[in-house]
């Protein structure tokens, strides 16, 4: 077996258009400007929370009688920072930047200028989409994903307090070309008619993290949502509809139910049901019963169901596992907020601060758990890999999402930063090369939580043209340039590792790399087939 299929084989690879104008338009685009400037001071990181949060684990593992993993080392926490913030890994080149930087307020610097990149926002556009709008692409007339997507990623760019980008979705009017917000309701449109129903389910799944969509047809048989509460819910948006100037409001529209059939065999008269808040309802003095009404009940100080939600899905995207799981079906809040509670303590953080979702995203990077290694002695037995998870001992190891990994790869093959500055071919490349690896390999799901990699993913990985291309030593991929540029193996090795891993490779590795190198026919053919190896091992497809 040829050494390079050996090295495969020991690295256990992972089993488990619009056309050339669109593109060049794409790759062009300027950084749309942001809705208000950047705070020119960095994120500061409110130690005290931090501690707080911190505090609780201490106690969660002195309770499971477990020791914390050790500390990831700074390379592993810049990496898993950046595929969680940003959806991509660090280029050699911030490599280089963030290990030459010596001064002691190294991380708190380089977390706030993760979180102040452009390509943060557009990555976390991303996820929140995914849950907020869905991932397919719509009735196209009426319904833009890539423009809602494009907005959202601004307001966070911006750093918009959350509450006002969710009232602008829920309440805004409007083309949804001209007023992208407007799209969260447009998704829900159906030859030309907007489904209260499946408006409904997405804000109390996304935006108060309950199902209270159980309770569409008959009571929940086991919470106590009713029939009733669904349906006063969608009725806000019965009155919606779409017209040449967009998306207006209608008071004469009503939102009516059909009962079926009565027990006599004729069918019970349709039900007319008023706009009706499912609980909270002295929070807001409705006057108009508008969808304005309805986003202002939504994030009422009192309504903790909505930053709990927030709180439970932001804790996913940095952890790759949220707090509570499923991550829309969260338990009932108490009476008072729990203090013992970490979804509690940073949902009553998140709210007293404007919700600041930046800060929120810091307080958990910032936090003791986000910093532990994946590794931990008791992950070797399946009783003690589950007292890990329950106790958050050590930081989960979550598989990537296709465009984490699509990103990842084509960071990987340059040496410089890809982002908004990049080289125009860059990023045409880049934008077909999403298209078509997303394609193949599968889009994100909302929830993708015990979904594993399939085998048509490896295969796309392993044989996959995309694969081949990235791979392809030539004056522009980190392969051909490392192969050309390094004075010897040794740092060919060293340098793609870096490059695809974030790290430096172990003895063992780099004896097999060699290996791999030597019986090469070119050091361009042996960069090739080590960078094959390395993006097909399970270390490139997983955060650690």
């Amino acid at each position: 077996m040829p050494a390079w299929q050996t090295l495969r084989v020991r690295l256990l690879p992972t089993a488990a258009i619009a056309g050339l104008g669109l593109a060049l338009v794409w790759a062009t685009r300027p950084d749309p400007p942001a809705a208000e400037p950047l705070p020119p001071r960095p994120v500061v990181i409110d130690g005290e929370v931090v501690g707080r949060l911190d505090r609780l684990f201490v106690d969660r593992w002195r309770e499971a009688a477990l020791e914390p993993a050790a500390p990831a080392d700074d390379l592993t926490l810049l990496r898993r920072t950046w595929l969680a913030l940003a959806g991509t890994i660090p280029s050699l080149e911030e490599i280089r930047r963030f290990e030459a930087d010596d001064r002691p307020d190294r991380w708190p610097r380089w977390l706030d200028a993760i979180l102040s990149d452009r390509r943060t926002a557009e990555h976390l556009a991303r996820r929140l989409a995914t849950a907020l709008v869905g991932s397919e692409g719509g009735q196209f007339i009426v319904f833009r994903r890539d423009r809602f997507v494009a907005w959202l990623a601004d307001q966070l760019h911006a750093n918009r307090p959350f509450d006002e980008i969710v009232t602008a979705m829920i309440a805004e009017q409007g083309l949804w070309t001209d007023t992208p917000a407007v799209n969260f309701v447009t998704q829900a449109a159906d030859d030309g008619v907007i489904d209260a129903d499946r408006l409904a389910v997405r804000v109390s799944r996304t935006l108060l993290g309950q199902r209270i969509d159980c309770a569409q047809c008959h009571d929940h048989p086991f919470a106590a949502w009713k029939r009733p509460q669904f349906e006063g819910l969608a009725a806000w948006f019965a009155q919606v509809k779409l017209s040449a100037v967009g998306i207006e409001d209608d008071p004469a529209r009503v939102y009516d139910v059909d009962d079926g059939m009565a027990d006599d065999g004729g069918m019970r008269p349709r039900r007319r049901v008023p706009p009706q808040l499912p609980y909270g309802r002295d929070w807001v003095s409705r006057t108009d019963r508008s969808r304005r009404d309805l986003a202002s009940w939504i994030v009422h100080a009192e309504n903790r169901r909505f930053p709990r939600a927030i709180v439970n899905r932001t804790w996913r995207i940095v952890f790759g596992r949220a707090w509570h799981e499923p991550v829309d079906d969260l338990p009932d809040p108490g009476l008072e907020s729990d203090p013992l509670d970490p979804l509690d303590l940073l949902a009553a953080d998140f709210q007293s601060h404007g919700h600041d979702l930046r800060r929120l995203l810091a307080t958990l990077c910032a936090s003791r758990v986000f910093a532990l290694a994946s590794s931990h002695p008791a992950l070797d037995d399946p009783a003690g890999a589950d007292a890990v998870a329950a106790a958050w001992a050590a930081f989960p190891l979550t598989r990537l999402e296709p465009d984490q990994m699509i990103d990842a790869m084509m960071q990987a093959t340059s040496l410089r930063t890809i982002d908004g500055q990049s080289h125009l071919v860059t990023r045409t490349i880049g934008f077909f090369r999403e298209i078509d690896f997303v394609r193949e390999y599968g889009a994100a799901a909302d929830d993708p939580q015990g979904v594993p990699a399939t085998i048509p993913q490896a295969l796309v990985m392993m044989n996959g043209r995309l694969a081949r291309e990235m791979v392809e030593a030539n004056p522009f991929t980190s392969a051909g340039r490392i192969a050309g540029m390094a004075r010897d193996d040794d740092t060919r090795i060293e340098v793609m590792t870096l490059v695809a891993l974030t790290r430096r490779p172990s003895p063992e590795e780099r004896s097999a790399l060699r290996a791999v190198l030597s019986q090469a026919e070119t050091p361009g053919r042996g960069m090739e087939d080590v960078c094959w190896a390395l993006f097909n091992s399970p270390e490139f497809a997983w955060n650690h």
